[in-house]
């Protein structure tokens, strides 16, 4: 269980429902690295608006029951899949690569994982997480020795995932680069402009497709790579994330999420009439925790100055780092501090398993800023808890949210400080809108976002990389 405090910090003592909570958490747990949480594909059409880049596909988001119990990647079996990722964390990028690597072994694949910048000393993390793959009879490489050459040119397939892990190519490939690119999907997922470097995706036009988690981001990548570096994107595929089978069984039994809420909400110290409105995100500038805590302010304020009669409101900040607080994090609590809201802020440590807090908060709020999120995987989980989602109007939260049905959208930045702040008033103060958004969040997430849509796409995109491979 992840570590809680507040301006007035509280001890966490063991009872017996964190028994029932750990038991019930289990699965939501697993689900993280087993579940196919990055797997549904939008279904709108995507406009071709310029002739310098290879076409970027959607795939219909409609599937037949059959569909649904047959798993599409038995294609898979017995091929060799290399994946490449940049680093090995517990961030978004390296967790997805995990899970695609736990799907394709469920379909008997060879899977062998390689991880391009690893520390030097010993890391419990990095450790941990590749004794999970190893128990899952994946093998493990070291980036830079022969053999990982040997499995790149032998295998069926190679997944670089992240623009990072380009310096890989050349790094340790070298001269067998023209080789492997042909077999190269490149995964995807980030939205800020430094990655644009020539050193990271020179070869990104030459490898047989790039599979990215947004329109919004494959739109971004189209443009920029073309006006910025002069190259053009090769065929691309958008496919949006998914919840897991796992995550929806927690979000769908009752009994689960009332324990879960009650529990939680016991640690944080809060009333089970309370309201919560939390972001859930790694703690860090871009997230906008600092602007959400700014509308949570202006918000408390404006109940105060208008008489508003609503439950007491409370601030969560999941992702916090209760054993580095970074600079950042510093400016977070010296404003709770400041504005002497510390009863009402609570920092909660970073974790894999988001599933109790979802159960015990009312409303999401998503607040990444400039472009936005790739994606936002979390967004997707919270509408399968039922909860209304307040987010930025940019990046792939505008395709998942739809404004004024699921959700409210806010613009980035600090003019979308006063918007949000009166959105969670209105929120607060109508107990039905909530419920509403929630309902109806959920009921798209069933349409679009479960794990069987994803499954499909995924094999569509795979079956079509491996055919141009063979013709390379």
């Amino acid at each position: 269980m992840a570590k809680h405090s507040s301006a007035s910090s509280f001890p966490i003592q063991k009872r017996w429902s964190l028994m029932i909570l750990l038991c019930i958490a289990l699965s939501t747990a697993i689900a993280f690295f087993i579940g196919a949480s990055f797997r549904a594909c939008n279904s709108r059409d995507y406009s071709e608006k310029n002739n310098f880049n290879s076409p970027i596909h959607s795939f219909d988001s409609q599937s037949s029951a059959a569909e649904k119990e047959e798993d599409p990647l038995s294609f898979m079996k017995s091929k060799l899949v290399l994946l490449v990722s940049h680093e090995l964390s517990l961030s978004g990028g390296p967790l997805l690569l995990m899970e695609l690597a736990f799907l394709l072994r469920a379909a008997s694949t060879r899977v062998v994982w390689i991880t391009n910048q690893k520390p030097t000393e010993r890391d419990e993390v990095i450790y941990s997480l590749e004794q999970r793959m190893m128990d899952r009879s994946m093998q493990v490489l070291s980036a830079k020795e022969q053999e990982a050459v040997d499995t790149a040119l032998k295998a069926d397939l190679v997944i670089l995932n992240t623009a990072v892990a380009g310096k890989w190519l050349d790094a340790v490939l070298q001269e067998n680069v023209p080789r492997v690119l042909p077999k190269v999907l490149w995964w995807i997922h980030e939205m800020r402009g430094h990655y644009f470097k020539l050193e990271y995706v020179k070869h990104l036009p030459f490898v047989a497709g790039a599979m990215i988690d947004s329109h919004t981001t494959a739109d971004y990548w189209k443009n920029r790579t073309h006006e910025r570096l002069g190259i053009k994107m090769p065929e691309t595929y958008v496919v949006h994330l998914g919840n897991s089978k796992d995550l929806m069984e927690v979000a769908e039994d009752s009994v689960a999420r009332r324990v879960l809420r009650e529990h939680i909400r016991e640690l944080l110290g809060v009333r089970k009439d309370d309201l919560l409105f939390a972001i859930i995100n790694s703690v860090s500038r871009g997230k906008g925790q600092d602007l959400f805590l700014k509308a949570f302010n202006e918000a408390l304020q404006l109940s105060q100055e208008r008489k508003l009669k609503v439950p007491r409101m409370h601030a969560v900040i999941v992702g916090s780092d209760m054993s580095a607080q970074t600079k950042f994090e510093t400016e977070l609590r010296n404003f709770v501090a400041d504005k002497k809201i510390q009863d009402s802020v609570h920092f909660v440590n970073k974790t894999l398993n988001v599933a109790p807090y979802l159960a015990s908060i009312d409303v999401l709020v998503q607040n990444s800023q400039a472009r936005g999120e790739c994606f936002g995987r979390i967004t997707i989980e919270a509408m399968a808890f039922q909860l209304p989602v307040l987010g930025t109007a940019a990046g792939g939260t505008t395709e998942i949210v739809v404004n004024g049905t699921t959700g409210w959208l806010h613009p980035p930045g600090k003019e979308g400080v006063t918007p949000l702040a009166e959105n969670i008033i209105r929120l607060a103060t109508d107990i039905e809108t909530r419920r509403t958004m929630g309902r109806k969040g959920y009921s798209r997430v069933k349409e679009m976002f479960l794990e069987h849509h994803m499954s499909r796409r995924i094999s569509l995109v795979l079956k079509e990389v491996l055919q141009k491979a063979k013709r390379g």
